[in-house]
Parts: structure tokens; sequence; C-alpha cells
């Protein structure tokens, strides 16, 4: 992948052939699998999405649901789920879907790292 960069910075990074935003989403999927070999966790799933809006239709004009997608969604030993986004930079558009989806499903573990 070598020297891609997104606007904010980042580089791409390839694990396991699975492309990563950033180094530190990488990282972190890194951790989390090495936490599985070990048992804590028994499923990791990538970029879960939560609906924030559903799709509808205006004036018969489609619109597309607004849709957030977290880094990862953990499946714990012992039952917990939680979402995790590992951020770099918090674009204002990132900072209204997190409130919208705190506000949306408040019952979620959510972690921003």
């Amino acid at each position: 992948m070598g020297n891609v960069r997104s606007k904010y910075g980042s580089r791409k990074v390839e694990v396991d052939g699975i492309k990563f935003d950033s180094a530190k989403e990488a990282r972190r999927y890194k951790e989390l699998l090495l936490l599985q070999k070990a048992g804590e966790i028994y499923e990791i799933e990538l970029q879960p999405p939560f609906i924030l809006q559903e799709a509808y239709k205006r004036f018969g004009k489609s619109i597309r649901p607004i849709i957030y997608r977290a880094d990862f969604r953990v499946y714990w030993k012992g039952g917990r789920v939680q979402v995790i986004d590992t951020k770099g930079y918090r674009t204002p558009e990132y900072k209204l879907k997190k409130k919208i989806l705190l506000f949306k499903y408040p019952e979620i573990d959510f972690t921003e790292e």
C-alpha cells in the first residue's frame, strides 16, 4: 500500500488482506486478534453499520439512509458487546453522527480510542 495518505494525514494499512484507514485502526485490530486467540473475545466484526435515519422518498425521489460505521463490534467472553471506533481526527460529521448514534442506540457499549 505504501504512501497512500488520507486528507487527514493517516496512512492506509493492510493486515491479513484487510485494508484499514489508519495504522491506529490496524494496530487495534491486531490487539483484538490476540485477545481472540487468548479466548477473551469470540467474534470481531469489522465496520458494523448502524442506521441513524432510514431511507425514504420525497417527491418521488429516493433519499438514502444515513449510516454510521464503527471500526469494530467486539463480542467478549461473558456476553459483553463493545462498539469501538479508533479516531485520529474527529470531523464535524463524525461528531454529529456519534451524537445521533448514542441517542438512537443508548444501550451500546461505545468506546472511542
